[in-house]
């Protein structure tokens, strides 16, 4: 994802010997306080699978413990390291060996790369602070959203509040960028310019975000007479829109409506070639009649199919908060 480190040595005055200073994305990165990132990302991992599984369901993410969801035995501290205790344990409680998804220990790995990540790129500022907190919640909505086909309030709405009190401390450039070009790259005189100019574009880009969104789902409610859009999708979007501002809202939307509909298409693929094989063994139809029934089988399972559109707005819209802004350059200046 991003240019491997590169070793640089710097001298210590105070200590006369040479250390290692990892450089990363033309950043100075502490080897020390990035192991310390993926670190508390694990731990912080940790407890986003608390939310994944507490929340959809109503429960408190405080109390009570954690617990085994087959045997209702409390898990020890001991038991409870992330990533490791699911490899030490085998994926299995050690009281009644039940299976343990393996979702525990990706979902803790995942945080804890995405923090180290967000370290790296953006160094030791309030835009790591703004990152991993954006990628905490992707996490837990993506997921929460693959499992349950919800997502919750409780971090869409705060993150929403989040994104538009940090747009205040870092700017989210592109409201200002193509209203004042440059104003980021020089001083300025008052930060009341940048400021506005950040909140006004997290605004916007909460408020096109989640309004197309809203729209969509209700013409498709009209059209087809079942909904289409989740109102948890509008709030994502909502959230999504603070921390990116318009353009890359824009951008997010279309590249999760493109990835979504690849994947519809890929759905029916494979439902029509399964269904296809099965009733040429079953029925010892002809290809031809197997092929055109099972066709129309496979779209009607995918009418009925609820697909985890949350999935596809929060990953396109964490690879647009990183990557956004270079493709968008490339894409001008292909044209």
């Amino acid at each position: 994802m991003y240019p491997a480190a590169r070793v640089a040595t710097t001298y210590n005055q105070a200590e006369p010997r040479y250390f290692p200073v990892y450089i990363w994305t033309g950043l100075a990165v502490d080897p020390l306080i990035s192991a310390a990132a993926f670190v508390l990302g694990l731990a912080f991992g940790s407890f986003l699978n608390v939310c994944i599984y507490r929340m959809p369901r109503g429960m408190s993410v405080v109390r009570p413990g954690s617990a085994c969801p087959q045997c209702g035995e409390r898990i020890r501290f001991y038991d409870n390291l992330p990533v490791l205790s699911w490899v030490f344990l085998r994926g299995r409680c050690r009281r009644c060996s039940a299976p343990i998804t393996p979702r525990y220990a990706v979902v803790e790995l995942l945080t804890g790369l995405l923090f180290l990540v967000c370290y790296g790129h953006f160094g030791p500022s309030l835009g790591t602070l703004k990152c991993a907190v954006l990628g905490f919640l992707l996490l837990g909505l993506i997921f929460t959203d693959a499992e349950t086909h919800l997502l919750p309030d409780k971090l869409t709405l705060p993150g929403l509040a989040f994104g538009l009190v940090i747009s205040l401390f870092v700017p989210v450039n592109d409201l200002a960028s193509l209203l004042l070009p440059g104003v980021f790259q020089v001083p300025v005189s008052s930060d009341i310019s940048w400021r506005l100019f950040s909140l006004i574009d997290a605004l916007l880009g909460s408020a096109v975000g989640a309004s197309f969104l809203y729209g969509v789902g209700a013409i498709y409610l009209r059209w087809r007479g079942v909904e289409g859009m989740g109102f948890g999708d509008v709030k994502l979007m909502a959230m999504l829109g603070a921390f990116l501002g318009l353009r890359l809202t824009m951008l997010t939307i279309l590249a999760a409506s493109l990835a979504g509909s690849l994947f519809g298409l890929w759905t029916v693929f494979v439902v029509w070639v399964k269904r296809t094989a099965r009733r040429k063994q079953l029925f010892h139809e002809s290809g031809r009649a197997a092929r055109r029934r099972a066709w129309a089988s496979a779209q009607v399972a995918l009418r009925r199919h609820q697909m985890p559109f949350g999935v596809f707005l929060g990953a396109t819209g964490l690879l647009a908060f990183f990557f956004g802004q270079q493709f968008l350059r490339w894409y001008w200046r292909s044209l």
